[in-house]
């Protein structure tokens, strides 16, 4: 199987996934300390900070569309439907998705909602495109 645009694409948003996991568990640490990383965890944590608290939602959010993307982009490529409509759709997802991370992190309002419909759209695009 080819390495198409869309399956970079995809290949980036994983490791955007896995950076996000390990920028909300570090900023977590940072908070609680290596002690509490290490532990079992079997006490109930205190509330995440701001930034902490901010990471951990924005990679929940990931999470929420990340397995429809991998599978319309799966999909896509295996009914012959990957094209210039995914391909687009593809790069909005990332592209969004890699900027709303900071954008997040850092409390910016507004923006942030835009450059995550964005995401969405391209999201939009890739699922369309197995109809077209």
């Amino acid at each position: 199987m080819d390495m198409t645009p869309e399956f970079i694409l995809l290949a980036f948003t994983l490791i955007l996934a896995v950076v996000q996991i390990m920028a909300a568990a570090m900023a977590r640490t940072a908070e609680l300390g290596v002690k509490w990383n290490a532990s079992p965890r079997d006490a109930v944590s205190p509330p995440p900070g701001k930034v902490a608290g901010r990471l951990m939602r924005a990679q929940a959010n990931l999470f929420e569309t990340l397995p429809i993307f991998a599978a319309a982009v799966i999909m896509a490529h295996i009914a012959g439907k990957d094209g210039t409509l995914t391909a687009l759709g593809a790069q909005l997802y990332f592209f969004g998705r890699l900027i709303y991370l900071p954008l997040y992190a850092f409390g910016v309002p507004y923006i942030r909602s835009l450059v995550w419909l964005a995401a969405a759209a391209g999201l939009v695009m890739v699922l369309a495109a197995l109809f077209v």
